[in-house]
């Protein structure tokens, strides 16, 4: 298996990994509303859960390098906005990405174990994530990882 280690973005790196990350979103959102108002959420989004960007207290902004020190990846993760009870202390992976040269290698496995491996440092006591029903290569990598679903939203065009 893969191993990597997780160092804070540089500000290149947050840049392009936003950029990235909220073009996704908007191509997502984009099913179900029209590009304008996704582009508006997506940016609202952002600015509301990274108002300070790469230095947002309590987030980390992370490049997972591999043994080589190349970079194979990206990911965000912060606490979880939807905190079930005073007393739960969960993450959330906001976003995971593997850059498409190192997909398929064992990677994202390794990005996953390192972030588990961050948040339960920090007392953390779970990690959620979401994902795009539709995306069943994350999908099944979230299964073969452990994780499991909490909750399922589902739609029908008229």
């Amino acid at each position: 298996m893969e191993t990597v280690t997780l160092r804070k973005m540089s500000p290149a790196e947050y840049r392009a990994a936003t950029e990235h990350r909220e073009a996704e979103s908007v191509r997502v959102l984009s099913r179900v509303m029209s590009e304008e108002l996704a582009i508006e959420r997506v940016r609202r989004g952002t600015a509301r859960f990274l108002p300070d960007g790469l230095d947002t207290a309590d987030h980390h902004l992370l490049t997972a390098e591999n043994e080589a020190g190349e970079a194979v990846g990206n990911a965000w993760i912060g606490p979880d906005p939807n905190q079930t009870t005073d007393t739960s202390n969960n993450a959330l992976l906001y976003d995971i990405n593997v850059f498409e040269p190192f997909r398929r290698h064992g990677y994202g496995k390794a990005m996953l174990a390192a972030a588990e491996t961050l948040v339960a440092a920090e007392g953390r006591t779970s990690l959620a994530l979401n994902v795009v029903g539709d995306n069943e290569a994350a999908i099944a990598l979230y299964r073969s990882s452990g994780y499991t679903v909490t909750a399922m939203s589902m739609r029908k065009k008229l």
